[in-house]
């Protein structure tokens, strides 16, 4: 079989000009470059190939494996053209195979007297037992049976399994499987590292399936804690390479913007935000870069916190930058911002990709001189024209939309002073415990868990579309008699021939119809930007009593008049998303209602997030059900780039496990920090280098 080299890059030129063949550049997309690489491509299932069946003790359904003599092989038209090899095995039973796709080399192989062995689901049909398009290979009488289960590998179409199980094999051969761990330090009655992956490779016949299935079997138990372990050690290793750089001591002082701004505010702040507000306060006044995430509900008041922090950096002589993922986002930052700090004497920079020309240039100018203090704006912010003076304090919002690529890039405008920026990052979307004990493991976390007073509970409810008039009718009602405003979220916007939805023009169309007199609006991100904020404008002011929208309203629009909320084919979002747009009501003192229209049938995962939705409009208690429906994704966003730092190890099933990699990661990295350093390039490779964004 082709070698896999287990030192790619030391490949010589003549090498790198080889042609390669099409399963190499399927194993390259796989990942699947170095022995360890191929040592930890696990099975998905297995086939028993250890023992045969006879023909007349097979059942219907199952799939078994049997072996005959070849006594017809033909092509027939039926319909389309179809192989079929009947075969007779030792008592004389018969067997059809049919092949509806092969080559000549399948009639080749089953030519008449050719002892076949053959591996597929049992049917009964019209002229006797047979398996359409079964597994087979010419056999003898002497041929053995396999001594192990076979395995079935995570593949392409461009790469046959025969020939990834002949490269994993020879990978797990020449794989470095030495033991780093110290002993003692591994988890009681897990065998060593070589032997897990030679019995889940290779597991003996008759062994209980499910065991192999469901990962619970010592040997999967044993790679999920050093899989675990390996990310532990990553996220250790980022924050303590994190707490040798360098940031601006920022400090408070007394009396300064930071007091001028409270006693400014037209509210008084939560305890939550106090408690937080501190906490921020004194990571900026360390001189190593702040990495925090702030976290809090929907409506918890993170952006008075966020300005504060802000306050703090501009008062010590330092710029501050706040960058969000959409214009209509960032431009309702800029509104609160402005108000609260503008007042205070702060020239404030505005930055997105719809200011051009030379008000592009009067602001990138004003960044570059210092005299734009706070720097608001969308990936507008990090463009390589764009040159701060003193960046002390990056602030993104919304951080799992960002890649980490852009994470570093705001992180780098501070990099020809030989000193880092403070990091705070902001998410509505709050970290389930169990994540922020891997994933977020280097971050320190604020959690704002306290609501502002005066804002009402939402009561969501769950119809199906048929119900869809009667919503219109209570439409009518509310914005009639009582003056409430109504947003209606579509998840598409023009016709789409392949997802049958309805789509936020033609719903505009619907509703202007159903509510005469009433003026109804429609914002979408294909819109201009000067639209996009007149509309917005209009329903900020109350002189829309409807506005239709894709989810460009997800997060940060902030209308405190509307208290109903309309989510059209609710079932097509995610958990997350739901709760993020049902969070722009309820935001003042009117009762607010979140009505979520489905299309039927649910599926499983639909039923689940409606009725997540219907029950809780608890913020932490959707994320944790967010993460047992839908996995990590959801709240990572780009934070690892696609690279899967977990493929095996489940954070629900496998808390012990995880405890007990946390406890060992600072002792090993202490103590054995060669160990400690070989276990996260096994593991992780180059993957480590996401964990620092």
């Amino acid at each position: 079989m082709p070698e896999v080299s287990s030192s790619p890059a030391k490949a010589s030129a003549t090498d790198a000009k080889t042609s390669k063949s099409a399963p190499q550049k399927a194993m390259e997309r796989l990942g699947l470059l170095r022995d360890i690489d191929l040592a930890l491509h696990l099975p998905l299932r297995y086939e028993d190939e250890t023992r045969l069946t006879p023909v007349r003790l097979a059942r219907e359904g199952d799939t078994v494996q049997c072996e005959g003599i070849v006594t017809e092989c033909r092509i027939e038209q039926r319909g389309r053209r179809q192989l079929i090899v009947r075969i007779e095995d030792e008592a004389g039973d018969e067997l059809l195979l049919r092949f509806i796709h092969f080559y000549p080399s399948h009639q080749k192989t089953c030519g008449v007297g050719q002892r076949l062995r053959v591996r597929g689901e049992l049917r009964g049909g019209f002229f006797g037992r047979e398996m359409v398009h079964p597994s087979f290979r010419a056999v003898d009488e002497d041929t053995p049976l396999a001594q192990s289960l076979t395995p079935v590998y995570p593949t392409s179409a461009s790469l046959p399994q025969a020939y990834l199980r002949k490269a994993v094999a020879a990978g797990l051969r020449r794989a470095d499987l030495a033991e780093l761990l110290p002993p003692g330090s591994v988890p009681r009655q897990l065998p060593a590292l070589r032997e897990a992956l030679d019995f889940l490779h290779h597991p003996p016949p008759r062994l209980g399936l499910a065991q192999l299935e469901d990962h619970s079997h010592p040997a999967w138990q044993r790679l999920k804690f050093e899989e675990l372990l390996a990310q532990q050690l990553s996220q250790l290793q980022a924050q303590r390479e994190r707490a040798r750089l360098k940031a601006p001591a920022l400090c408070a002082r007394p009396g300064g913007l930071h007091e001028q701004l409270l006693a400014a505010l037209p509210f008084g702040l939560t305890g939550a935000q106090q408690r937080v507000a501190e906490e921020i306060a004194q990571n900026l006044a360390r001189p190593q870069p702040m990495h925090r995430l702030l976290q809090g509900d929907v409506g918890a008041g993170k952006t008075v916190v966020a300005a504060l922090a802000a306050a703090v950096a501009i008062d010590a002589g330092w710029q501050c930058a706040l960058m969000a993922p959409t214009e209509i986002l960032a431009e309702q930052h800029f509104r609160k911002l402005v108000g609260w700090l503008e007042p205070l004497g702060l020239k404030v920079a505005w930055l997105t990709g719809s200011v051009k020309g030379k008000a592009r240039q009067k602001m990138i100018d004003a960044v570059a001189d210092g005299s734009a203090q706070l720097v608001i704006g969308t990936h507008a912010v990090i463009e390589d024209k764009v040159s701060f003076k003193k960046l002390g304090l990056a602030i993104i919002d919304e951080q799992h939309r960002f890649g980490v690529a852009q994470r570093l890039a705001l992180r780098k405008k501070l990099a020809s002073q030989a000193l880092e920026p403070h990091l705070l990052m902001m998410s509505a979307t709050p970290i389930p415990r169990t994540l922020a004990m891997t994933y977020f493991a280097d971050l320190d976390v604020s959690t704002i868990d306290e609501l502002p007073p005066g804002r009402t509970p939402i009561v969501t409810k769950v119809f199906a579309d048929e119900k869809r008039l009667n919503v219109i009718e209570r439409i009518r009602d509310e914005v009639g008699d009582k003056g409430a405003q109504v947003y209606w979220v579509c998840p598409l916007i023009e016709e789409s021939e392949t997802l049958d939805l309805k789509n936020a023009t033609e719903t505009y169309a619907e509703l202007s119809a159903a509510l005469p007199g009433r003026l109804v609006g429609l914002l979408h991100g294909r819109m201009p930007p000067a639209e996009k904020a007149a509309v917005m404008a209009q329903f900020s002011a109350g002189a829309m009593s409807v506005l239709v929208a894709t989810t460009v309203i997800e997060v940060g629009v902030d209308v405190p008049n509307a208290s109903l909320m309309v989510i059209e084919h609710a079932e097509r979002f995610g958990l997350s998303q739901l709760h993020q747009l049902r969070g722009r009501v309820g935001r003042g003192a009117k009762a607010s209602v979140c009505v979520l229209l489905y299309t039927g049938p649910l599926s499983p995962t639909g039923k689940d997030r409606l009725r997540a939705m219907a029950e809780t409009n608890d913020g932490f208690e959707i994320a944790r059900r967010d993460l047992d429906i839908r996995g990590p994704g959801e709240f990572m966003g780009s934070r690892q780039s696609g690279a899967e730092l977990l493929r095996f190890a489940d954070l629900q099933e496998d808390a012990p496990l995880l405890k007990a990699a946390r406890e060992l990661a600072p002792r090993l990295l202490d103590q054995h920090p060669d160990a400690a350093r070989r276990q996260v390039e096994r593991w992780l490779g180059g993957k480590a280098e996401f964990l620092k964004a």
